[in-house]
């Protein structure tokens, strides 16, 4: 179904503006497919991104400003989904030996094990390769990254 159909739209005021919207509807539907394949694993999308930034940093500490400065929803409150997933033995904290105000976060071995799990569902139902080939994802890819470029250098004027 084209963006036209999905939000009864029929009429554009040029093709940048239905890009832009197409986009943002796009977003929020790969957000909702994610959220369904996290949600059964008693997790939510942003503790599920701080686990892939963890498993990352390949057994490395990682503090709660970089988990914030790589975190996809800059929004969120990481020291939060940070106190979630220890709750749930996701994640291990303890104070930096170097700078006891700084702590340091490592994902555990049940997270790494939770992120596999995930994982091998997500290559099943991956949804870009039955539609896209290589090429074409690269492209879009490539695009998306050219506009973010556009946008941050022209910041809106307010």
């Amino acid at each position: 179904m084209g963006i036209d159909e999905a939000i009864q739209q029929g009429k554009w005021d040029n093709a940048h503006h239905k890009a832009i919207v197409n986009i943002m509807y796009t977003s929020r539907f790969l957000e909702e497919r994610a959220a369904a394949v996290v949600k059964p694993h008693g997790i939510t999308l942003p503790q599920f991104n701080i686990l892939r930034i963890l498993r990352g940093q390949k057994g490395k500490p990682a503090s709660v400003k970089l988990l914030t400065e790589r975190m996809l929803d800059k929004s969120s409150n990481a020291s939060r989904l940070v106190d979630k997933l220890l709750e749930k033995g996701l994640v291990q904290r303890a104070t930096c030996p170097k700078d006891r105000r700084a702590v340091e976060v490592t994902i555990t071995e049940t997270g790494l094990e939770l992120l596999e799990t995930m994982a091998a569902w997500a290559r099943e139902n991956e949804p870009i390769p039955a539609n896209l080939s290589d090429a074409e994802a690269s492209l879009l890819s490539d695009l998306l990254d050219k506009l973010r470029e556009s946008m941050a250098a022209n910041p809106p004027k307010v």
